[in-house]
């Protein structure tokens, strides 16, 4: 922080007894709340950075944590100039010390195509990552953010999935290293809170899309933006009858600041609650890109999610949120940087 003011016109009154709000006392005026320094593990990937570049737009200091598996430096380059920005190339899987107020944890591969890779690499970024972040946070008095996801819910028995649903997920499938080792990342979180006395934020994320996506990550908006961008046939998996939400990335990070600067807990689901099937998506992409594109059925994917939906009753009552941006509005936003990164790929 910058030094105090040494005028003695400066900023501290002395009110008497008539003043408003009370007796004498010492009051401030003119005094801005002091700019925390930040922490977001994971910093560098789609989500990670479009919160960064929030928090920067507040006066913060933030440090990004990411080991590159996913996330690119590209996505917060534009911030290694400012001197209230550092980047550290680090896997959470490993201990680090920093001296920070508040931690957002969303270090974690998030694409099936990512965290099937290494399946025990992912379910250890899920587990001794969060447990390494959660120490951080003890030691150091931090408040902690968890980024969860709607995968706890599995492939549920209750439509539209509210915060008390317990989920229905299979511990032993293909899908499990994700989506267990978030729900094991839930349990450590909310035991440090009642053991430990940490501050926790859980949300519970639905799925997400915007411009700085991986462009082959795996999840249906960047494949169906990607192949159709391409001329390639859009891929649907099994008949094209799941259900899904989409929100727009920016919707998503302003509920994420509105859960860590409030005074819940959690969980709280964030996500849009507009419907989707696969078929209804690939037409909107149609539409936005390319009406010629095709589509292409595949055999399905093991456990894959039959319908997917938040109810976001919770956060509309408790932080004041919901998304704004409907996917009409949002994909083209999407589609100009994916085109931007494709036809930089082709030349």
């Amino acid at each position: 922080p910058s030094a105090a003011p040494t005028s003695s016109s400066a900023l501290l009154t002395i009110s008497g007894g008539g003043g408003g709000g009370g007796g004498g006392g010492v009051g401030f005026r003119g005094l801005r709340k002091p700019p925390l320094r930040i922490v977001v593990t994971g910093g560098a990937g789609f989500v990670g950075a479009t919160l960064v570049d929030k928090l920067k737009c507040a006066r913060n200091s933030v440090i990004v944590v990411d080991n590159f598996f996913t996330g690119r430096k590209e996505n917060v380059a534009h911030h290694l100039r400012n001197p209230r920005f550092e980047l550290i190339r680090h896997d959470v899987v490993e201990p680090i010390l920093l001296e920070v107020d508040q931690i957002y944890h969303l270090a974690c591969p998030a694409s099936p195509v990512h965290y099937k890779h290494n399946p025990i690499k992912t379910i250890k970024t899920n587990v001794m990552g969060t447990l390494n972040m959660l120490g951080l946070s003890k030691r150091i008095g931090a408040r902690f953010l968890l980024t969860s996801t709607s995968e706890v819910y599995g492939d549920p028995l209750e439509h539209p999935q509210k915060e008390t649903y317990w989920g229905n997920v299979n511990p032993i499938g293909v899908r499990s290293c994700y989506d267990e080792g978030k729900r094991t990342a839930e349990t450590l979180t909310m035991d440090y809170h009642r053991g430990a006395d940490v501050e926790v934020r859980i949300a519970r994320i639905f799925n997400t899309y915007g411009p700085r996506m991986c462009i082959d990550d795996g999840r249906v908006v960047s494949n169906f933006v990607a192949q159709a961008l391409r001329r390639q046939p859009m891929t649907v998996y099994g008949d094209g009858k799941q259900t899904r939400s989409f929100q727009y990335v920016s919707d998503l990070v302003d509920g994420l600041v509105a859960l860590m600067e409030g005074d819940h807990i959690g969980p709280f689901n964030l996500g849009n609650p507009g419907e989707f099937t696969m078929l209804e998506l690939a037409k909107v992409v149609k539409e936005t890109i390319d009406p010629s594109a095709t589509i292409e059925f595949r055999p399905n994917t093991a456990d894959d999610p039959h319908m997917r939906k938040p109810d976001i009753t919770k956060a509309k009552q408790l932080l004041n949120w919901e998304p704004k941006i409907s996917l009409r509005e949002g994909l083209p936003l999407m589609v100009t940087d994916f085109r931007q990164r494709v036809l930089s790929e082709q030349s």
